[in-house]
């Protein structure tokens, strides 16, 4: 009799973001006569660049015609796109990137949960507490975590790296040697970042213990301020110790069409193996490439046009982060992040647990957010809030908690 994998009967529940959908289908079946306004799930709405989408069409004709029909895209994707990153997202940084150390994937989601096929699973994870959620549970599904211990939300076999507000919502080094670390700025959930020789200290520590670092930088494009990196790229000797996974989906919308890339240096080994080898094997294996048609849009994203119209998308959602992040501070909440992320992490009032508040905002405000336990135990008396709807929503749904 087959066999199932015994592992995913240990994950707590649902997928976080299910958990909320359901409950607001719910409410919304329940109450139709409400207008429910989301701040929750990361998902843009704003739509496609221009520039984006007459890319789109031209590659939509060249699918039309015999002599510019393409099929299966390269392993690690089309040339054209790679090299426009490389110039763009590293040589323009300072950081020596080499084409056949990209790897082009239909999205950071993804990468993040696929990078552990190329680890054993006897190696134990470090992460930053709260945490997307998506690099826990991809990794209890491999074996990697131990057991759930429910009255501590915790696996057995994770390092836990608190994020608080003692800290500025960064994790510190830990004390127990991990063997793979997952960062992640600036961060979802808290919207925290760390200036260039705080990254450096981490890189440092990774080369030292022999630890890798899964670095994932989907939400650079949201950077402001002038000490934070945008790559872990820029510090000494990361490339010897670091894999970094990017997205188009916030920088330029592409949740639905579905584009990130990652990056592993040929100088990242394992004893003698280099894991850009193994990436690369696992990608021409698992993964048929991202479609011509997207690809081509994300590379019109790098034009001057392009750069242009992304770099408005993002301060339009930044914005909305600021009115957020003003609103609620003027109304008595405290509040973090949204100066360098399109996310705001607030503390819930009157020792509300993060479901309390978020039953509240749905029931009483019609707002939806996300429960800050939900990413953690150190989650637990936050909530975050998105940047990403449209001013006039995101402007109805503050002034609707500021009435609660």
């Amino acid at each position: 009799m087959f066999k199932i994998n015994d592992n995913y009967l240990k994950l707590p529940g649902s997928y976080l973001f299910s958990t909320i959908g359901k409950k607001v289908r719910e409410y919304k079946a329940a109450n139709p006569d409400r207008n429910v306004i989301s701040l929750g799930i990361g998902d843009v709405t704003l739509p496609l660049a221009p520039t984006v989408i007459e890319a789109m069409h031209g590659a939509v004709d060249e699918m039309a015609s015999a002599d510019t029909f393409k099929g299966y895209a390269p392993d690690l994707g089309y040339e054209f796109l790679r090299q426009a990153i490389v110039d763009n997202d590293y040589k323009a940084r300072g950081a020596d990137i080499a084409i056949d150390e990209i790897f082009v994937s239909d999205g950071a989601k993804s990468d993040s949960g696929n990078i552990g096929d190329i680890f054993s699973v006897d190696n134990k994870i470090a992460v930053c507490d709260p945490v997307y959620p998506v690099y826990v549970d991809t990794n209890a599904m491999a074996g990697r975590t131990g057991d759930y211990i429910e009255a501590e939300q915790k696996w057995s076999n994770v390092i836990y790296m608190p994020c608080t507000a003692a800290t500025n919502f960064a994790p510190e080094i830990p004390k127990e040697t991990p063997d793979i670390i997952y960062l992640c700025f600036p961060n979802n959930p808290t919207g925290s970042t760390i200036t260039k020789d705080e990254l450096q200290k981490w890189v440092d520590y990774a080369l030292k213990v022999g630890a890798v670092i899964i670095y994932d930088a989907a939400y650079e494009a949201y950077i402001s301020e002038d000490d934070v990196p945008h790559s872990i790229y820029e510090c000494e000797g990361a490339k010897a110790c670091a894999i970094e996974i990017r997205s188009y989906s916030k920088n330029a919308g592409f949740t639905g069409t579905r584009l990130g890339y990652t990056v592993v240096p040929k100088e990242l080994k394992s004893g003698e193996t280099t894991l850009n080898s193994l990436w690369a094997r696992r990608h021409g294996t698992k993964f048929n490439g991202a479609p011509y048609i997207i690809q081509k849009a994300g590379a019109a994203i790098y034009t001057e046009e392009g750069k242009k119209q992304t770099k408005e998308m993002v301060g339009y959602y930044m914005q909305n982060a600021k009115y957020i992040r003003d609103e609620l501070a003027a109304a008595g909440y405290t509040v973090s992040g949204g100066v360098n992320a399109p996310y705001i992490w607030l503390k819930t009032p009157d020792n509300m647990t993060s479901w309390q508040f978020f039953d509240n905002l749905l029931e009483n405000a019609n707002v939806v957010g996300t429960p800050g336990s939900g990413f953690g135990p150190s989650g637990e008396g936050y909530f975050r809030l998105t940047a990403f709807g449209s001013h006039e929503n995101t402007k109805e749904a503050i002034e609707r908690i500021k009435r609660l």
